[in-house]
């Protein structure tokens, strides 16, 4: 799935944000997102991903952290309401793309590795299957 906006009119900048889908068209962020009954804090990731697609790679601490292993690189986009903590790993891709991979709530001070080797899957998945 692109979410695409009209950025012609206002600001020339803009990244398009794409969520990965599986071979099988099941997209892990949008069903997280949705997992979510607290309207607040859905409307606070939506607004810092519009952040994400606002600023891309100049979006830095304390919205977006790298991470980095043998693996690669992938961001993570960090998005707080009130003691609910949430993670999107996310990376950018070509001109102007940002592919959002999956995220997940934060329990503990360090990021869950169970989690950076699903986030670095669909990265691997989303590659092979998106060659150009």
């Amino acid at each position: 799935m692109v979410i695409k906006y009209d950025n012609s009119v206002s600001r020339k900048t803009m990244w398009d944000i794409i969520l990965y889908e599986t071979v099988n068209g099941h997209c892990p962020i949008e069903q997280f997102i949705d997992s979510f009954g607290d309207t607040k804090l859905k409307a606070k990731i939506l607004r810092d991903i519009d952040l994400l697609e606002d600023e891309g790679n100049r979006l830095k601490a304390p919205h977006s952290k790298s991470i980095r292993d043998s693996r690669g690189s992938l961001f993570e986009l960090r998005s707080k309401q009130s003691t609910n903590l949430v993670r999107i790993f996310y990376y950018f891709r070509k001109e102007k793309e940002i592919i959002l991979l999956s995220g997940f709530t934060k329990k503990s001070n360090k990021t869950p590795i169970r989690e950076i080797k699903i986030a670095f899957e669909y990265k691997r998945d989303w590659e092979e299957r998106n060659r150009d």
